[in-house]
């Protein structure tokens, strides 16, 4: 099928961002033979959240084999759960493969996007002008440093660096580290550091569960014989067993009182226990919210990590940071040569900063005023023929992000078929139906484990969780096919 529409017009794609799922949005257009397609990223290289990313001790926590693309199999995977720069390789592999980077303007950061007589006008940061039928926002949620808002910030005169820039130059070994924060990113670093700094202090504001898992290494006879037998690794690549696991995980996550969650917080607290001899330290790590109300925590030995010699957890609040380290509310100061906050995205942000105007002078920012929203985290009313591939409200955090992100482009391309079959010019959800969603996804997201209690990235500024509330099967069935009721077609 040409990718022109029914009255012989060529059809023009502008992608946002050049990450994972911006390759695959290229990939699949392609695939659909559409062919006038560019992608505009703000760095210089592909890769997003792989290629920003670059600290110590950087690993998935899906595995390896499972956090591939379901078209291009890899068998060189290292381990269960793959280290980060074998993350980016893949990444920068494929596009090399299918020839993305043919698409791509680097150093070219969207900062407009307005849409008037059926089409995106598009503005970016170095002065590029550009209009298409249609924009691929592949933003995703995590690329916004978050930066502490602690008194003194700027009075120390070590180096320090967020988790995300990671400043590789600095000299880590036989150094006294600090390290604020212990979400995931924490947690690795502590694992990759506790050996090689003099002292490593990290602060923590609130105690993880944390899952133990096991992350074996794979031997050269294993990655043969995956080269060798294309079946042995299709079956990795759709493990059943991570697929059943994935499966009650998004059904304990649901339901807050279901007893698959009731499991969950039985292996943490055991883990938690059985882990940690100090029974102080172990009081520290410990906890006062349900499991899985934060994003759980999947990692083999950080309860090892956290009690070596030469590492402190810190658990009094920061009063403030001076020149030479960081002093709590009990009047210490730890002092240290290198101070790295790991301390988070902004995770309402998405498309954000861009200012983004849809039909009518609609203004994203004042739609998004209380929340971020969009139908089935694809479609907004009144931004036609734009869509977000891992955009807000869905399962970010609940499974692996390339399985939604290839079931959201291929629910997509459903869309902009409307468009090439000559049905409409214009295509987005209506506000009715957006509505509708919005009622029944707040009130299911009440009632999971994410809004049983604490304060997490997954919050939005009202306290109600933002992520997708209900199950992967429910997902998988809701990106089959759109419900063209749902959507307004114009033109």
């Amino acid at each position: 099928m040409s990718g022109s529409t029914a009255s012989g017009r060529n059809l023009r794609f502008v992608i946002i961002g050049a990450g994972m799922a911006g390759i695959l949005a290229a990939i699949k257009l392609r695939e659909a033979d559409y062919d006038d397609i560019v992608i505009y990223e703000k760095a210089d290289r592909i890769g997003g959240t792989w290629r920003d990313n670059t600290y110590p001790g950087l690993t998935c926590d899906v595995p390896s084999h499972s956090y591939t693309y379901s078209f291009p199999p890899n068998p060189e995977w290292s381990q269960y759960l793959p280290p980060g720069e074998e993350v980016f390789g893949y990444f920068a592999g494929i596009a090399d493969r299918y020839k993305v980077g043919d698409l791509v303007r680097f150093n070219q950061e969207v900062t407009s996007c307005v849409f008037a007589d059926g089409r995106w006008n598009l503005e970016t940061k170095s002065g590029t002008s550009d209009s298409a039928d249609f924009v691929i926002a592949a933003t995703v949620v995590l690329h916004h440093p978050s930066y502490p808002d602690i008194r003194g910030i700027d009075e120390f005169t070590g180096a320090m660096f967020h988790s995300s820039r990671w400043d590789h130059e600095i000299p880590l070994d036989g150094q006294r580290v600090g390290l604020i924060g212990n979400g995931s990113t924490g947690v690795q670093i502590v694992s990759a550091l506790a050996e090689r700094a003099s002292k490593l202090s990290q602060f923590q504001r609130t105690a993880q569960w944390i899952m133990k898992v096991e992350n074996g290494f794979y031997t050269e006879e294993q990655k043969a014989a995956f080269r060798s037998d294309p079946e042995l690794l299709r079956r990795m690549q759709c493990d059943e067993t991570y697929m059943a696991n994935v499966k009650r995980f998004t059904d304990a996550i649901s339901d807050a009182n279901s007893p698959e969650i009731a499991q969950i917080e039985a292996f943490v607290l055991d883990n938690l226990e059985q882990s940690v001899r100090d029974p102080e330290l172990k009081e520290k790590l410990r906890p006062t919210y349900r499991a899985a109300c934060k994003r759980l925590i999947y990692f083999p030995d950080y309860y090892e990590k956290i009690q070596h010699p030469d590492v402190e957890l810190v658990t009094e609040g920061i009063e403030r940071i001076e020149a030479n380290g960081v002093r709590t509310k009990d009047g210490r100061l730890h002092e240290v040569d290198v101070l790295v906050l790991a301390t988070g995205f902004r995770a309402d942000q998405f498309m954000r900063p861009m200012h983004i105007v849809g039909r009518g002078g609609v203004k994203l920012n004042d739609i998004w005023a209380k929340r971020p929203c969009a139908y089935l985290a694809v479609s907004m009313p009144d931004f036609p023929n734009l869509f977000m591939v891992n955009g807000p409200t869905g399962p970010v955090g609940n499974f692996s992000l390339i399985d939604i992100a290839e079931r959201q482009v291929a629910y997509i391309t459903q869309l902009i078929d409307q468009i090439r079959q000559g049905r409409c010019r214009e295509i987005s959800v209506t506000q009715e139906a957006m509505d509708v969603y919005e009622v029944k996804r707040i009130a299911a997201a009440k009632g999971t484990i994410f809004g049983s209690g604490c304060n997490s990235w997954y919050l939005d500024a009202e306290g109600v969780p933002a992520s997708w509330p209900w199950s992967y099967d429910a997902f998988a069935q809701a990106m089959t096919e759109p419900d063209l009721a749902a959507y307004a077609q114009v033109g």
